[in-house]
């Protein structure tokens, strides 16, 4: 046997290094591999004949992992630093409750739109379809930075810059026939883009809904003034309110960690959505099945559920389509027919971490698809038969150009936290709208003048033992990481409010409606199921979270601590 040629560390380094540079496309390939390697031998794909750069058809495709991941600005490293120094510098005074108001004006002005598929055919070949939309998405860059520069009313928000997610968007909404807009109900100021609405249904001429997901995190008379004035807005559009799984009322204080997931027959909601799409088919499509099987889910305890959704994940088969990377999403759909073979398909769209994939989930009754409390774990559409004259297709978020504070789309979970270099300031912008000390139940801080984003990362710190490696000082970007991520999954409740809301509080708290909402809190409950009264309006309360709330200084139950002594342990905050 030939002895082995020395092959050093460094050596080895360096090969694994052109290897990660060929996968991505960076380095070219070459004909021989490292003139070191070990076998001396070609690299796989390089005996191949030389191919030409600019020839797209005879381009070698490799897998990029980063194809379908989120794209989004950020601010420089001057802006970064200065918000930096107002963190440390600046105080934190709790504004009055007029500062909670939102105006949807402020956050989508005029000039900010989406980019749109240009017009295609199947005469083009794909490569052809390809660069006409890169065109045209450059085309919308440059348009949407002229706009920009003539206002001068400041920089737009991160917004999405990877065209291929852009791409699963317009074949949602070409294939779709019912666009379901989901929103959050804490701030839909920020999750109802104008220009999308009005696509839908003026330029397409479809039938939109939009969910007020996450009713259990807004007061049900907010959401009552939330859906008056979407209506208004758009009235064209349904609101149906939404919930995956109910829950008690809140308490005051920091909210406890609810278990998510499972038990998607307790949501409320489907009943109202099954009623919208009835108006908008009008018989075109005969839904009896869908309501047969809402009837079957009320009629079932939540133990049948329970082991048939065992069963069903067992089985990985059954009524579920799903669609995930298998065609190219940059090649033509199939050509849009209303109501093709008799079947409504029903798109799921709206911002990141709006919970486009619980509401289907809590559709199909089951963990169809998978969640995830950071934005972005929709990454392609994926098709689900409800029933076989129903059809639902969840799409991966996107974030519209929009003149959004970047405080507030981190704190409503659409940026992604952990790629913060700077979070203080989103800190202070909560802190400022909610009591954050008294809610944390911080130690007073040093400075005896008042509270600073920067104070109250370090007491979070302190009080919750995060440490840096080296020196063991508190570890205010950890804290404030973590003080973000309780605001965004709703344990710290920032609910905005529509505008005028302060004047009419005492309006809304008497509205019809809104005892409607908290009536239809019960309709989750095992016993309580089944279709609404009449009278009701819609749901409220949702996000697959189930169990009791406490505030920070409160014990957990009795019986709790009795059957497990260091249940307390799993009650992390971050």
């Amino acid at each position: 046997m030939p002895r082995k040629r020395p092959f050093s560390a460094k050596q080895k380094r360096q090969q694994l290094k052109e290897r990660r540079e060929r996968r991505r496309g960076d380095a070219p390939q070459g004909p021989d591999s490292h003139p070191e390697s070990r076998s001396g031998s070609r690299e796989r794909g390089n005996a191949a004949p030389p191919t030409d750069p600019g020839d797209p058809s005879t381009a070698p495709r490799r897998h990029d992992p980063t194809r379908f991941r989120l794209q989004l600005g950020g601010p420089r490293a001057e802006e970064l630093a200065r918000r930096r120094r107002r963190a440390q510098e600046e105080l934190v005074e709790l504004l009055p409750e007029t500062a909670l108001e939102l105006d949807p004006d402020t956050i989508y002005g005029p000039g900010l739109d989406f980019p749109r598929r240009p017009p295609w055919s199947y005469a083009m070949s794909p490569e052809e379809l390809r660069g006409k939309e890169e065109a045209a998405f450059g085309v919308f860059l440059e348009a949407l930075k002229d706009q920009r520069g003539r206002d001068g009313d400041g920089d737009v928000a991160p917004f999405e810059h990877n065209l291929e997610t852009w791409r699963q968007l317009w074949r949602v909404l070409e294939m779709s026939d019912v666009i379901l807009l989901i929103t959050d109900a804490r701030h839909p100021a920020l999750n109802v883009p104008p220009a999308l609405a009005k696509h839908v249904t003026e330029d397409l001429g479809k039938g939109l809904v939009l969910i007020l997901n996450k009713i259990d995190l807004a007061p049900p008379s907010v959401a009552t003034a939330w859906s008056h004035l979407l209506r208004a807005r758009l009235p064209s559009a349904r609101v149906v309110p939404f919930t995956s799984s109910p829950r008690r009322p809140q308490k005051p204080g920091l909210q406890r960690r609810q278990r998510r997931g499972g038990g998607w027959s307790r949501a409320v909601g489907p009943w109202q959505l099954l009623e919208a799409c009835e108006s908008i088919v009008g018989g075109e499509v005969d839904l009896s099945s869908w309501r047969a099987r809402l009837e079957r889910a009320a009629a079932r305890g939540e133990e049948e559920e329970e082991e048939e959704e065992e069963e069903r994940a067992a089985a990985a088969g059954g009524d579920t389509e799903a669609t995930e990377d298998g065609d190219d999403p940059t090649g033509p759909p199939r050509q849009w027919e209303r109501y093709r073979h008799g079947v409504l398909t029903l798109g799921c769209v709206g911002l990141p971490n709006a919970g486009k994939s619980s509401v289907l989930n809590a559709l199909v009754g089951r963990s169809a698809v998978s969640v995830s409390r950071a934005p972005g774990r929709t990454r392609y559409f994926q098709t689900h038969f409800l029933t076989p004259r129903v059809r639902l297709c969840d799409c991966p978020g996107l974030v519209f150009p929009s003149r959004a504070p970047p405080a507030l789309q981190v704190l409503a979970g659409v940026f992604p936290i952990s790629q913060l270099q700077e979070p203080y300031s989103a800190v202070g912008f909560l802190a400022s709208r909610l009591p954050l000390p008294d809610l944390l139940q911080l130690r007073p801080p040093t400075n005896p003048s008042g509270w600073t984003a920067w104070d109250i990362c370090e007491a979070w710190a302190e009080k919750r033992g995060y440490k840096t490696a080296k020196a063991a000082r508190n570890d205010a970007y950890r804290a404030a990481n973590s003080i973000l991520r309780l605001a965004a999954e709703g344990r710290l409740r920032l609910c905005l409010r529509p505008p005028g809301y302060a004047a009419q509080k005492e309006h809304w708290e008497q509205h019809p409606d809104t005892a409607a909402l908290a009536a239809l809190q019960d309709q989750g409950d095992p016993e309580n199921r089944g279709p609404p009264p009449p009278e009701a309006l819609t749901s409220e309360e949702e996000e697959g979270d189930s169990g009791e709330e406490a505030g920070p200084g409160e014990a957990p139950p009795p019986a709790s601590t009795a059957a497990n002594p260091f249940a307390l342990l799993a009650e992390d905050e971050c």
